[in-house]
């Protein structure tokens, strides 16, 4: 590969490496503020200025995550990988995704035997892959097509309620509604990520992939993110279409900004789509030049993203637990802790730490991940065995 073609795909790296990052501070925040479980951190009523800051920069994790890993597929293609092979790679790699989600990530998230099922980003990376994997002998303008029409279209069912569809209604929670779903032993799966919208923005990566090894690369992400931008104002001003929940002037301009930024992620609307992809996309031209140790990290983490993402949730889950027992609190609401913090948030008792402490055990998680990721992108490196890009 030419020195420019590697400065481009280390540049990609760079931008999920920040959104693993960034991904870690939400889940930090998760696990240890009180907005984990007691209320909403973007509810204006609630929350403060920082608070909010922290839970809406982290809106640009997933569906960066979601469209890099578009994008990185098509990429294959673009080196010369066959079609076949990938939509094969695609196929393997989406079901292996699916069972370490509900495995060894669902195990993570809960440290309880049983636990229940989480179905979040690597559960709609996963499944989204094997439905890029039917796709990728169309051409990418098709997928292109596809995707968009998925991401700007899906808002039209709004007004479908699982309840309207009797027994189609579990399907339509996993594909469309999300939320939780009941078994038959009289249990619960969170379904947080439904899988037609995340599909349709990895579909929109795969298709405007091409973008990222153009010449004019900058340029036109430039225009697609202010594309992307400007159709969020316009949308969000005219306040119709594009989101499940119209924002509304508050009492005060700080209320009011809250309330128009708080676009719905689950599932993730238009309008929360053009707004955080937009801005990435805008970003990326300037995080493709930065330089220094900082980057070189973000580098690393980007480029062994599912190991980065494992080894933090069991990190994030120890450092929640160690700190409520070193503050004198009870860390026993942190066994099935997803259950607990959505269904059961008694079981957290009033637990918790002050925001200030949360950035630095943010920190502390990445510095504690940094070495083994950056073992594992050197294994990569100078290996070839077929299993090693399935971690």
């Amino acid at each position: 590969m030419s020195a420019l073609g590697r400065s481009r795909f280390e540049a990609i790296d760079v931008l999920r490496g920040l959104v693993i990052a960034l991904m870690a501070l939400d889940h930090v925040r998760d696990f240890l503020h009180v907005s984990g479980y007691a209320f909403n951190p973007l509810d204006s009523r609630q929350t403060t200025v920082l608070l909010y800051v922290t839970r809406w920069v982290t809106h640009f994790c997933a569906p960066t995550f979601v469209f890099l890993a578009g994008v990185s597929a098509w990429l294959l293609v673009a080196r010369g990988k066959p079609t076949s092979d990938l939509s094969r790679r695609l196929l393997a790699r989406g079901l292996w995704l699916v069972l370490l989600e509900l495995t060894v990530i669902g195990f993570g998230w809960a440290w309880s035997i049983p636990f229940m099922p989480f179905l979040q980003v690597i559960w709609a990376i996963g499944v989204s892959m094997v439905l890029l994997a039917l796709c990728v002998r169309l051409p990418a303008s098709a997928v292109l097509v596809i995707g968009a029409a998925i991401v700007a279209g899906h808002n039209l069912f709004d007004g479908v309620r699982p309840g309207d569809l009797g027994r189609f209604g579990v399907l339509w929670q996993l594909v469309r509604a999300g939320g939780v779903l009941g078994t038959p032993d009289g249990g619960a799966v969170l379904a947080s990520y439904p899988i037609l919208p995340w599909f349709g923005v990895m579909a929109f990566g795969y298709g405007l992939a091409w973008v990222f090894v153009a010449k004019d690369r900058d340029r036109l992400l430039y225009r697609i993110g202010g594309a992307m931008l400007l159709l969020f104002l316009i949308l969000r001003i005219v306040n119709v279409y594009g989101d499940p929940r119209p924002w509304a002037a508050r009492a005060d301009l700080r209320s009011t900004a809250m309330a128009f930024m708080d676009v719905t992620k689950y599932p993730p609307s238009l309008q929360f789509v053009t707004a955080t992809l937009g801005s990435a996309l805008l970003a990326f031209p300037l995080l493709a030049r930065w330089r220094g140790p900082v980057a070189s990290v973000l580098r690393i983490y980007g480029a062994v993203p599912l190991m980065a993402y494992l080894v933090h949730i069991y990190v994030v889950h120890a450092i929640a637990v160690v700190s409520r027992v070193a503050n004198g609190q009870d860390a026993a609401g942190l066994n099935n802790a997803i259950y607990n913090f959505v269904l059961n948030s008694q079981a957290m008792g009033g637990t918790g730490m002050p925001l200030w402490f949360v950035y630095p055990a943010w920190i502390a998680v990445l510095a504690i991940i940094y070495p083994l990721c950056r073992w594992w992108a050197q294994v990569k490196a100078t290996r070839r065995d077929w299993w090693l890009s399935y971690l």
